[in-house]
């Protein structure tokens, strides 16, 4: 008796090797490569934004960059087995294609450059997630680096914990049965710790889920390496960056928190500038995933307010 057909959860593509791809959701991202994807009104807005935050960290002794982590529709479409879309429409090389000639244009953190250069090699992305290898994120780690002017630390790799872990991603654990992989792990040595958190974090990790603590989440880190960077970083960011390291799934948190000697997360698309007033960085790292480009955050909204929302929010 034949196994009855396997039901494809709605807003994800299967493509070639068993691949997985974000299509729909409530970002609708398939239609972002799409006419008019991103509006003018939108992309203009968003070069208004950026050319305010680097004027704004300017101001404040600090230089901004600002990274968009792609979708693996923009770097992998060879793998999508024929998906009927424009990987050259992806909003992150739209919006990069307004920024010239405004003071955003020297924040702009080429990602999509970076990793389509290296999707040949190791994997940059898991098969059911939509998140990077380890592979993946040290393209973006190095990508983001350089563009600060700051030397990467060479030794990460050499670091690494052997484990290889069964896992399912944010993709995978859609279908039903879920869709599973063996994948090596993303954990490594480091004395990066963690010295802050903030209680909308604390409160999640003490019922075991410090994975639900998204917007809103603090975490500060300190590393007293005498090979690490002596200054400040500060990353608004979101599940790319990370406030934990996550295993299978690489986050440029861990990263940076390694190379830096100070390094502050603020899961938020919003800049908090009374709380960069306080720290005064040297370094501001604005981070998002591509399919959030389809909103331009709102200015300036204070990270424990955003605490507050998220916990009414999430009980």
């Amino acid at each position: 008796m034949s196994s009855p057909p396997v039901e494809r959860p709605p807003g994800i593509h299967v493509g070639l090797e068993a691949w997985l791809f974000l299509t729909g959701g409530t970002n609708r991202v398939l239609d972002q490569y799409g006419r008019p994807g991103l509006t003018r009104r939108v992309l203009w807005r968003w070069r208004r934004l950026l050319s305010e935050r680097v004027r704004g960290c300017a101001r404040l002794g600090a230089r901004y960059v600002h990274a968009v982590a792609p979708e693996k529709l923009t770097i992998y479409p060879g793998l999508t087995d024929g998906l009927a879309y424009d990987p050259e429409r992806a909003p992150a090389l739209r919006l990069a294609r307004w920024l010239p000639f405004s003071p955003a244009q020297a924040a702009w953190v080429d990602l999509t450059g970076a990793l389509r250069r290296a999707s040949g090699g190791l994997p940059l992305y898991l098969h059911t997630d939509s998140h990077w290898t380890f592979a993946g994120c040290e393209v973006a780690y190095r990508a983001i680096l350089a563009r600060m002017g700051v030397a990467p630390r060479e030794d990460i790799g050499g670091r690494l914990i052997p484990e290889t872990i069964r896992f399912y991603g944010d993709l995978g654990d859609k279908f039903d049965p879920v869709r599973t992989e063996d994948t090596p792990g993303t954990r490594f040595e480091s004395r990066a710790r963690r010295v802050y958190a903030n209680p909308f974090l604390l409160h999640f990790e003490a019922l075991g889920r410090g994975q639900d603590a998204h917007l809103g989440a603090h975490a500060v880190f300190r590393n007293d390496d005498p090979g690490a960077d002596p200054r400040r970083l500060v990353i608004f960011g979101d599940s790319y960056a990370q406030h934990t390291p996550r295993s299978p799934t690489a986050t440029l948190t861990a990263f940076l928190a390694d190379t830096f000697a100070e390094v502050h997360f603020l899961w938020s698309p919003s800049l908090d500038w009374e709380y960069l007033e306080r720290v005064r960085p040297d370094f501001v790292l604005g981070e998002g995933a591509e399919r959030f480009l389809i909103d331009v955050p709102p200015r300036g909204f204070r990270i424990e307010a955003l605490a507050d929302l998220a916990m009414a929010r999430k009980g």
